[in-house]
């Protein structure tokens, strides 16, 4: 079964990520080729559940929970322990709209002894006399559906021991007056918001990751020069000796001075090396999820340069998903903040103009993260794209991305590296505090 999949990050009311939601939809059902057998498939199994049997959670969610929904036909046939995965970290999103009779009850009770958590997918017609209430933890809600104030009410007074899930937010301005409820989490198009006014001034920390960005994106760097800006920043100095005597580089004695390592990458490799590096850094004072967002954007969007036919232009893509995020990094306008950073025109048309064969890319992207899967369908359908390629690409960044997050947790982990990290703390804190969202 193909299918689309994305995994849809769950804030609270401080815009902090607390879990993902996996959301799925099977291509055959998104593009309108469904049949009654293909009904009768799609009802056996699970895509969610499926992958994270193959892949695992950690590519989705890292430490945090990750929801994901189990059909009736795995919740009957207890598929669940089956599968080599920790419950305390995957939350069980059942269909509130279906029958609950006394077999499926037991079987529910039954993931619930076994560690699981228990939530619903909506809020169910029974309202709070529905057999599975004592025992979920969550309630997800759509805040676009009619009912959604009465409702929401109804859970707020009626069971305060669910936590509600507010699914499908719009904007900024709807999100800011339902975080009041400090219990809830949030999800929608509110963190989708670009930046459109902000603080014109720029830390120091960030002024030397932009200069170095700038001159590894420069034709024929220097390697003196490089190095210097590298040396003023103790977390690239670290993050650049910890790569170049990883596994992955394979050198066979230790690298400890920065122009070495430098000079022994080569052009290519300190280009890539500092492209992934700087974002993190840019984005160590903003939400997490901007940091995820970057680097699974680039990845992803160099993975669908073969299916775009953009393979000449796989660098570029690669940046321009990086930097889909630099207004939010850099707190102002994107047409002002990508006069920071040196990008080619390609790069500068999809972000500023939203223009041009990668701007497309993005836009289906963007649609894919948001679980659109009728306008992803579309947009597929009018590129002569295949199901496969999107699922492969968006997989593959997700690995990709926590492959990255190994190393970098390693780094600010390791005992040896504790003191360096402590010193460049300080200089790290910048901006006024204020929340901004992500496109």
């Amino acid at each position: 079964m193909k299918v689309f999949i994305v995994a849809v990050p769950l804030f609270d009311s401080n815009m902090a990520v607390q879990a993902y939601r996996l959301c799925d939809r099977s291509g055959e059902k998104a593009i309108g080729i469904q049949n009654d057998f293909r009904r009768m498939t799609e009802a056996l199994i699970s895509p969610g559940l499926d992958l994270i049997e193959k892949v695992g959670l950690e590519p989705f969610a890292g430490d945090k929970p990750l929801f994901t929904d189990v059909n009736q036909f795995k919740l009957l046939t207890e598929a669940l322990t089956y599968m080599s995965i920790d419950p305390a970290k995957l939350v069980c999103v059942l269909p509130g709209q279906a029958p609950f009779d006394d077999y499926a009850l037991g079987k529910c009770r039954r993931l619930r002894a076994l560690g699981y958590t228990l939530a619903l997918d909506s809020f169910p017609a029974a309202g709070n006399k529905h057999p599975l209430i004592p025992l979920i933890s969550y309630l997800l809600m759509d805040y676009q559906e009619p009912q959604f104030f009465a409702q929401y009410k109804t859970v707020n007074i009626d069971l305060p021991d669910i936590r509600p899930i507010i699914t499908n937010i719009p904007d900024t301005e709807s999100y800011q007056v339902l975080s009041r409820n400090r219990l809830a989490l949030f999800t929608g198009g509110f963190y989708n918001q670009p930046i459109t006014e902000g603080i014109k001034e720029i830390s120091p920390v960030k002024v030397n990751a932009l200069q170095l960005l700038n001159q590894v994106n420069s034709k024929d760097f220097e390697f003196a020069d490089v190095s210097r800006i590298i040396e003023r920043d103790p977390y690239l100095t670290i993050s650049l000796l910890r790569f170049i005597n990883s596994a992955a580089v394979g050198l066979s004695n230790k690298v400890e001075s920065i122009h070495s390592a430098v000079t022994l990458l080569g052009q290519i490799e300190v280009r890539r090396w500092a492209t992934v590096a700087i974002s993190v850094s840019l984005a160590e004072d903003r939400p997490g999820e901007i940091t995820k967002l970057s680097l699974t954007r680039a990845k992803l969007a160099e993975n669908l340069a073969g299916p775009f036919g953009l393979s000449a232009l796989q660098s570029s893509l690669f940046l321009t998903g990086l930097f889909s995020l630099l207004d939010v990094i850099l707190e102002k306008p994107m047409v002002e903040a990508i006069n920071d950073v040196a990008v080619d025109k390609w790069v500068r048309e999809a972000l500023v103009e939203k223009s041009g064969d990668l701007a497309a890319v993005l836009e289906l992207i963007y649609t894919y993260e948001r679980a659109d899967w009728d306008k992803v369908s579309i947009l597929i359908i009018k590129k002569g794209i295949s199901l496969d390629d999107v699922n492969k690409a968006f997989v593959d960044a997700i690995i990709w991305y926590g492959q990255i997050l190994e190393t970098i947790d390693a780094e600010k982990n390791s005992p040896k590296n504790s003191d360096a990290g402590k010193s460049a703390a300080p200089n790290r804190r910048t901006g006024d505090g204020r929340k901004k969202s992500a496109r």
